[in-house]
């Protein structure tokens, strides 16, 4: 191990030997046992197989109205098999980490291709020289009744900036993830991730109206992140946008400049583009951006990349789920498509590079392309200057949820906290607004960039296929013209 300013650098061999001693050790296995596995696999015609070894330990803890409302604790392990042959995928996993299991599920998985001539399998090489975030346990940070106690305190801060308040519920969660991935052609990778998320909702009330406001963050962090002082922001944000929304005149509706703040709102990019930036729906040619590498498909000055290589990001890892290093990927720059984010299988198909992006939910769950964290990159506007330049349009500053489908771009999703924007300046909140169009089509219609980028501050959580996965967003401030708002008026 290495220290580097204070903070604790584990190397490869240290996060393998955690791994064989989480994974390997109590289940009575012995690694020399996975070359027979991969002999057994690779007797028949595969392209690839990989093993997948997962140990997670998670808990979560929720209060509402002073009092604990949940608790839970939970501890899953197992080991999922995949064996790949041309396009063909097949897949078991087994909750039960033994030679036996690990013999069941590969004489399951090899069906697939016939016997005949073999994929050899390779001397064993081990690399994973990341190290974006301490291999510590979150869950063992805080004693029991100090998880408890932060929770109560998020409450009396909440309560203690404004008396309109009469609802406050907040959520705490950890997880410690271990997970070993070893593969045909000889590679193994490890990987300790711990994850914390702090969630807070109030409720205000004012002459029989109630409005409600959130507020939340995490990363992969022990609970020692969540400081008095992050506490006291989490509760002025969410009660911010409950009285905000408090006093909000309905949305009115039409096409309209629509002016997006930094950070969370890069959600909208992540669903309405992102998700059309994956290989498995190119490859497939579902996507709207199906065979435009090398096109204008943005407004010049609009750069999206993923990048799960960030230290400490909720979305990012040392490693993706098949083991390969994770990258900062440019999907678009300057307005032009540059590429998608791959996985192995798809990678292989389209005769492109792996860019890191293999993501699954749990060992019981087959890998695919998956974002980590998705953003633009600033331009070079002051956001007031953004904001001095409009009319008469919308500043969407926090959204709620979305919908978006990948064939035709088209998506819907709703603003958390807006207001109107009148002869260049911020002036009341709106409630009800909805921001309809299509990814590809908005992204020529960004006319202006901020200088002002931001991550969202670590709630996130993608889902796709019935897979849900931690990822990070982002953006800068944006102006974009012509959209169509739905409104209540």
């Amino acid at each position: 191990m290495s220290t580097q300013t204070g903070i604790y650098i584990p190397n490869a061999d240290t996060l393998l030997q955690t791994a064989h001693e989480t994974l390997f050790v109590p289940n009575n296995l012995e690694p020399g046992k996975l070359d027979s596995i991969f002999g057994r696999l690779m007797s028949h015609q595969l392209d690839y197989a990989d093993l997948y070894f997962q140990y997670t330990r998670s808990e979560g803890w929720s209060l509402e109205e002073g009092q604990v409302k949940s608790g839970s604790f939970n501890i899953e392990q197992g080991v999922g098999v995949r064996a790949v042959s041309g396009e063909k995928t097949a897949f078991a996993y087994s909750d039960d980490i033994s030679n036996a299991a690990l013999i069941a599920a590969s004489d399951a998985t090899r069906a697939i291709a016939k016997s005949g001539a073999s994929h050899t399998h390779h001397a064993v090489t081990r690399k994973n020289d990341r190290a974006l975030y301490q291999p510590l346990d979150p869950l063992t940070s805080l004693k029991d009744a100090d998880k408890v106690a932060l929770l109560e305190k998020l409450e009396r801060y909440a309560r203690a900036a404004d008396n309109r308040v009469t609802q406050v519920m907040a959520s705490l969660a950890a997880e410690y993830d271990v997970v070993f991935v070893a593969r045909s052609d000889g590679h193994q990778a490890a990987d300790v991730r711990p994850l914390v998320r702090l969630s807070l909702q109030v409720i205000t009330e004012q002459d029989g109206r109630r409005e409600q406001g959130s507020a939340g963050g995490g990363g992969r962090f022990s609970y020692e992140y969540f400081t008095d002082a992050m506490l006291k922001h989490y509760a002025e944000q969410a009660v911010h946008q409950a009285l905000t929304n408090l006093s909000a005149k309905p949305a009115p509706a039409g096409t309209m400049t629509v002016v997006l703040g930094s950070g969370w709102p890069g959600i909208l990019l992540h669903e309405a583009i992102g998700h059309g930036l994956e290989g498995d729906f190119n490859r497939k040619g579902s996507s709207a951006f199906s065979g435009r590498i090398g096109e204008r498909v943005a407004a010049t000055g609009v750069t999206v990349v993923d990048d799960g290589t960030i230290a400490n990001r909720r979305g990012s890892l040392n490693i993706d789920d098949e083991g390969n290093p994770t990258e900062c990927t440019t999907l678009i720059e300057n307005g032009i498509l540059k590429g998608y984010m791959q996985d192995t299988l798809n990678a292989r198909l389209m005769g492109v590079p792996v860019t890191g992006n293999a993501r699954r939910e749990s060992f019981a769950h087959i890998p695919m392309p998956r974002m980590t964290n998705t953003y633009m990159l600033n331009g070079d506007k002051d956001p007031k200057e953004i904001i001095a330049s409009v009319k008469h349009g919308l500043y969407a500053a926090n959204f709620g949820g979305g919908q978006v489908d990948i064939t035709s771009g088209k998506f819907v999703f709703s603003a958390a906290e807006a207001y109107m924007i009148e002869n260049g300046k911020i002036t009341y909140p709106v409630k009800g607004a909805t921001l309809i169009g299509n990814g590809p089509d908005v992204l020529t219609r960004v006319s202006m960039i901020g200088n002002d980028m931001s991550l969202d501050p670590g709630v996130g959580t993608c889902g796709k296929e019935g897979q849900s996965v931690p990822v990070g967003v982002g953006q800068p401030t944006l102006r974009i013209d012509g959209l169509t708002v739905g409104g209540t008026s």
